[in-house]
């Protein structure tokens, strides 16, 4: 298991469930083998990561998965309460580095209120190739360096927009399947 990978969308077909009290996730028109799901990959759970994040244990077939642990999915449905992620969630599976799932930077929900601004800010983790640098650099989402990023926004006390680049780990190749999210900018 590595520590991140150069695909920012492993898997995305299908809806899934999760019972946090086994750590299983079945899916429902998934692909998980023929996409290559494998251990370590993450698992961005909801539109917007609005249940959370979970990393890959292991693949058992095309429909079932099993993950770590489920302290990165958000309450109610983590350890805490064992409120089971309802069928139907949509998903992303990536690649992203590991740490980035217990970083309280990037942690679920995306959207939160801090002292930054009076509106919600988003963070989230992109893998972002050479050819998206070059789209983006015109743009206020403009980003240093290809590789997975993390970028913060929000929109000030005066109504303009704010953004903030990290990159967290910088790599040259990244793989073309992108995530329904970076096709924002």
């Amino acid at each position: 298991m590595a520590l991140w990978g150069n695909k920012d969308l492993v898997s995305n077909t299908g809806t899934i469930a999760i019972d946090v009290s086994t750590l299983t996730v079945t899916g429902t028109g998934t692909t998980f083998v023929t996409d290559g799901v494998s251990e370590g990959d993450v698992i961005t759970v909801g539109a917007g990561a609005t249940y959370g994040y979970a990393i890959v244990e292991s693949v058992a077939s095309a429909t079932s998965l099993t993950i770590s642990d489920v302290g990165s999915l958000v309450s109610p449905h983590n350890s805490e309460s064992g409120t089971d992620v309802p069928a139907g969630a949509s998903f992303e599976i990536s690649q992203e580095p590991l740490y980035t799932v217990k970083d309280s930077t990037y942690r679920a929900p995306a959207a939160k209120n801090t002292g930054f601004s009076t509106s919600p800010v988003t963070t989230s983790v992109y893998g972002v190739d050479a050819d998206e640098v070059s789209v983006a650099s015109t743009t206020a989402y403009a980003v240093g360096h290809s590789g997975w990023v993390g970028i913060t926004s929000y929109t000030d006390m005066h109504g303009n927009l704010r953004v903030k680049s990290e990159v967290l780990v910088a790599g040259g190749i990244l793989t073309t399947a992108d995530s329904v999210e970076e096709n924002l900018i």
